[in-house]
């Protein structure tokens, strides 16, 4: 049924047994307007045929086209973009027909919408590996990253190695901190020195021969 023009578009979802790639257009101007409305919707894909619809009810004054594009997706187009739109100062009103579909029609408009429900499931999949992979890729570099420092580090300090450099030299001004140093120095010999002795090997002592009497 047409709607009134003062009331608010209404929202409707659409399956694909509702879509068609033929339409119906209503309050069309009776101006003999045909070939601008062809034109219009001309634009948005190829229209195969697109004629008045003498035997259809109608407000005064206007008139109904039947339009029918040669793919269901530039129909759809064209209604999401056209319907309620204002044409040559009346508002247009565009609906689907699939009541006009062939057998042949219904089976290709069923094919188009399986191939397009795939390509969109192998697109999410694809984008879901590849930041699958990126993670995957991203670990491995901060992996190699990882080790590289740490064979770094290790080849740093094989080249390098650090010594305990004791020394008498006196680095601040004031004798008291020199004196600080100094012993600070000698306790860290002296802990180094026991250290080493107690690595050192034990010498074996002589086995000691028992003289005693047996009774």
């Amino acid at each position: 049924m047409p709607r009134d023009r003062d009331e608010p578009a209404a929202v409707r979802v659409y399956t694909v047994c509702d879509e068609s790639k033929y339409l119906i257009v209503r309050n069309v101007p009776s101006l003999g307007c045909g070939d601008d409305l062809m034109k219009l919707f001309g634009s948005y894909g190829t229209v195969e045929e697109c004629k008045p619809m003498d035997a259809e009810e109608c407000e005064p004054y206007t008139d109904v086209f039947f339009i029918k594009f040669s793919q269901v997706s530039n129909a759809r187009f064209a209604k999401r973009k056209l319907d309620e739109s204002v044409f040559l100062g009346n508002r247009l009103q565009v609906s689907y027909a699939p009541q006009f579909e062939s057998l042949s029609d219904t089976k290709e408009k069923l094919e188009v919408r399986r191939k397009e429900v795939l390509g969109r499931i192998k697109s999410a999949f694809g984008s879901t590996s590849q930041a699958s992979s990126d993670g995957g890729s991203e670990f491995q570099k901060s992996s190699k990253k990882r080790e590289y420092g740490m064979v770094n580090r290790t080849s740093h300090a094989e080249h390098f190695p650090l010594n305990h450099v004791s020394s008498n030299k006196d680095y601040f001004p004031s004798p008291s901190m020199n004196e600080t140093v100094r012993l600070v120095r000698a306790k860290l010999d002296k802990i180094q020195s026991t250290a080493e002795k107690s690595q050192a090997p034990v010498a074996f002592k002589k086995a000691r021969v028992d003289n005693r009497r047996r009774i």
